[in-house]
């Protein structure tokens, strides 16, 4: 089966979408946890657990439009999103040992791409 360039897309956007889970969930992780009253009130742990979610559920159509071997490591680009996001929204800071870890991401991903 042909990988469609949809189903690419798709995972490239979900995977996006799920990257914004581990953002709130670390804004989530700054507030008190340790009362079920202080868990339901917590918008962000319930935010990042959804967006979750949606990526997943964003994948699973993906799945029927191309080969597994080649739509799985798609999935890596979420660690570029998580890292971008997490400098932008948190604060945080990137090393070049951290952009070279991307560049290699990249690369990778572009070696399956370019293969299929």
């Amino acid at each position: 089966m042909a990988t469609e360039l949809w189903a690419i897309g798709l995972v490239i956007m979900a995977t996006l979408v799920g990257a914004f889970g581990p953002i709130l969930l670390k804004k989530a992780s700054e507030k008190r946890l340790s009362k079920i009253s202080s868990l339901i009130k917590n918008y962000h742990l319930f935010g990042g657990v959804g967006l979750y979610a949606i990526g997943t559920i964003l994948f699973i159509p993906a799945l029927k439009g191309g080969d597994l071997s080649i739509l799985y490591p798609f999935v890596a680009l979420g660690y570029i999103w998580v890292s971008l996001l997490s400098v932008k929204f948190l604060g945080e800071k990137m090393s070049l040992l951290k952009w070279m870890g991307i560049g290699m991401i990249i690369v990778g991903v572009s070696f399956i791409g370019i293969g299929s």
